[in-house]
C-alpha cells in the first residue's frame, strides 16, 4: 500500500482536529472569560531508506534518506491573554484586570478551607465536596445572602475575625458586629463562603461594594461595614488547569498547586501584588479572535482537502498498476 495514503489519512486527522479546536472557540466567542485554544502540530516517525555515511578518504559522506509518514497533533495550548473588560452596570458582576482565579467550592456553608501562613497554599479542608477555579465573576446570592457563581458553587474568601456569620430564625444571614473600614482589624486565615447578610449589627444592609484588593464593604444607616474578602488564586503553569466546562478549572499534576492571595490584613508575606486587581460593574469577555478564527479555518480546511487528495492519488495510482495485469 502506498505510504501516501497514510500519510493523508494522518494530515486529514490532524486537521480534523484543528477544525474541532477551531469551531469550539468560535461557539464560545460570547462566553464570559473563555480563553481560546490553538493547535500545534509535529512530523510523525520517518522511514530511513539507506543510513548516513561518514566522508572517507577517497569518497564524501552521504545524507541520509528517508521519507516521513505524516503528520500529528503536537500539542493544544490555551491561549491565557486577557479578554476585554465589559461594563454591565451590576453590582454582583466582577472581573479581574490581571492574573488569578476566584475560588468556588460546592458543599456546607460551615465549610472552610485551610492556608497555610508561610506558603500560601492550601492544606486541607473541611466539608468542601469539591474546589474549583474561575474567571468567571457573573455571581449571584441565594435567598440567604450566600455570594454563588452562576452554577451555584459558593464563592470563598476571608471573614473578618470579629463578623462571623450567624443565622437567624428563617435562616438568613446576618453579621453580629459592625466592622468599620477605618478601624484596625484583621481576617480569619481559613477560606470560607462569603455572605451579603440582610443585617449588620442589628442593622439593614442598603447596598454593597467590592473594591479592587476584592474586599467586599456593606452599608447601613450606621455606616460602612467590611463583611470579608474575595480570595484568589494563581498556578505556575495555568494552561495546565483541566477544564471542567460551566467556565471551570481544576488543579492538575502539572499546573502546579495553587497559591492562595493573602488577606488585606496581611504585612508579613504578603503576595497581593501578584494577583490582579478585581473590577465591580464588569466581566471579562472571550479572547477570540474571531478574523484569527477564520483564517486558520480556510487554513485547515484547505489542508485537510490537500490530504483528502493525496487518498485520492493513491487510489488512481493503486487502479493503474492493478490495470497492468488485465
Amino acid at each position: 500500500m502506498l505510504r501516501s495514503m497514510y500519510s493523508g489519512i494522518s494530515g486529514m486527522k490532524a486537521n480534523q482536529t484543528k477544525l474541532d479546536v477551531i469551531a469550539n472557540n468560535i461557539a464560545n466567542v460570547g462566553t464570559t472569560s473563555f480563553k481560546a485554544s490553538k493547535v500545534n502540530f509535529s512530523d510523525t516517525l520517518y522511514q530511513t531508506s539507506n543510513s548516513a555515511t561518514a566522508p572517507t578518504d577517497s569518497i564524501g559522506g552521504t545524507n541520509a534518506k528517508s521519507i516521513g509518514l505524516g503528520a500529528k497533533v503536537a500539542s493544544i495550548n490555551k491561549l491565557m491573554t486577557k479578554g476585554n473588560l465589559l461594563t454591565t452596570g451590576r453590582s454582583l458582576d466582577v472581573s479581574i484586570d490581571g492574573d488569578g482565579y476566584f475560588i468556588a467550592a460546592k458543599g456546607k456553608t460551615t465549610g472552610s478551607i485551610a492556608v497555610d501562613s508561610s506558603s500560601n497554599g492550601i492544606t486541607g479542608s473541611t466539608d468542601i465536596d469539591q474546589q474549583v477555579y474561575t474567571r468567571d465573576g457573573n455571581l449571584t446570592l441565594d435567598e440567604n445572602g450566600n455570594l454563588l457563581t452562576s452554577n451555584g458553587y459558593r464563592v470563598m474568601g476571608y471573614w473578618t475575625s470579629s463578623s462571623a456569620v450567624t443565622r437567624d430564625t428563617n435562616g438568613n444571614a446576618v453579621v453580629a458586629s459592625r466592622v468599620d473600614p477605618d478601624s484596625t482589624f484583621t481576617y480569619d486565615t481559613a477560606l470560607r463562603p462569603l455572605v451579603i447578610p440582610d443585617k449588620v449589627n442589628g442593622k439593614a444592609v442598603e447596598s454593597f461594594d467590592i473594591g479592587s484588593n476584592g474586599v467586599v464593604t456593606a452599608v447601613t444607616s450606621e455606616g460602612r461595614s467590611v463583611l470579608g474578602q474575595i480570595a484568589m488564586a494563581s498556578f505556575k503553569n495555568p494552561e495546565g488547569l483541566k477544564d471542567l466546562g460551566g467556565n471551570f478549572e481544576q488543579e492538575s499534576g502539572n499546573s502546579g498547586a495553587a497559591m492562595i492571595s493573602t488577606s488585606a490584613s496581611t504585612t508579613t508575606n504578603s503576595n497581593s501584588g501578584a494577583f490582579g486587581a478585581i473590577s465591580q460593574g464588569y466581566l471579562e469577555a472571550s479572547n477570540v479572535d474571531l478574523t484569527e478564527q477564520f483564517t486558520d479555518m480556510i487554513s485547515a480546511t484547505r489542508a485537510f482537502q490537500a490530504s483528502s487528495k493525496m487518498i485520492s492519488n493513491g487510489d488512481e495510482i493503486l487502479q493503474t498498476i492493478t490495470g497492468l495485469i488485465r
